[in-house]
Order: C-alpha cells, then structure tokens, then sequence
C-alpha cells in the first residue's frame, strides 16, 4: 500500500464538496437534489465508478466547472467518491443537507473553498479517501477582538441576526 496526496486543483474562491457515495445514480440524484434546493445553481460533478467500466460519470449546469470536477475526479482516482463545483455566488452551506439526504451518499469529506489535499491510499485493486487537509493549521486562540469580528462577520453576509 502506497499513501498518496493529491491537490484539489480550483480557483482560489471556488467552493467544492468531496464526498463518498456508493451507487451508479449518484450522479442523477445529487443534480436533482442540487436544482431543486437552489434554484439557477451552476455546478459541475463528477463521481468515480467502482464497478464495470469504471468511468468518470459527470453532470452538472456549468460546462466549466463540469470539465473542473471531471479533472479533478479523474486525479483522485478513489472508487465511489465524488466531487462538486459550486458556481460563483453559491456555497455548501446552501446544499450540504440536500447533499447528505440523497440516500446515496455515504459520507462527507469536506465542504470548502480553503487549498485542499486529498489523502489517499493506494492499493493493488484501486485507490481509497483517508481523508483531507482542509486549508492550513490554526495560528493562535482568539481573543476578544477575534470574537466580535468573527461575530460581525457572520450578521454581515446574513448568516445570524
């Protein structure tokens, strides 16, 4: 067994999911659970068959953002898993539910738009998620002054009142 770490290749502000599903439909049920919890969403997915003809399947709204999961699908290579590009304006905080509802879906790896490393590990039948690293390690504890901008910037962007 080899461990291996592959970047998520993204713009900087791109926001994307990676997760682990388990079935063929995947593909279809994630789309209709995308379009049908945000309206005029535009994303790109790509999902890694782990049976038959092993094909990178695809959907999405935004022919770039299909071609960037597909690419990046393909580099992480780890049977049933899944990536989603979200659209500019668009965030998983938006679908993540959706996402983990569609019965298909058996885990979550990471929901961000930080750099991003996938953790793999590498065998003779294939290659499998350990897990991420999700942006870069803390740098401190917040303190008061950290605690009211964290504060103010969630009301800002609307996420609290």
């Amino acid at each position: 067994m080899q461990l291996i770490s592959v970047k998520i290749d993204k713009p900087a502000e791109s926001n994307f999911i990676l997760g682990q599903s388990h079935f063929i439909k995947t593909v279809e049920d994630i789309h209709e659970a995308l379009v049908t919890s945000v309206p005029g969403i535009q994303f790109g997915l790509a999902f890694c068959e782990a049976s038959g003809p092993c094909l990178v399947r695809w959907s999405g709204t935004d022919a770039a953002l299909i071609e960037l999961a597909q690419k990046n699908a393909q580099a992480i290579g780890a049977g049933h898993s899944f990536i989603l590009f979200l659209g500019e304006g668009f965030y998983p905080l938006s679908v993540l539910n959706a996402i983990k509802g569609v019965s298909e879906v058996c885990r979550i790896f990471c929901a961000t738009a930080n750099p991003t490393e996938v953790i793999l590990a590498e065998t003779e039948q294939g290659r499998g998620v350990l897990g991420v690293v999700d942006g870069y390690s803390p740098k401190g504890i917040e303190n008061d002054a950290d605690i009211l901008a964290r504060k103010q910037l969630l009301r800002q962007i609307g996420y609290k009142l």
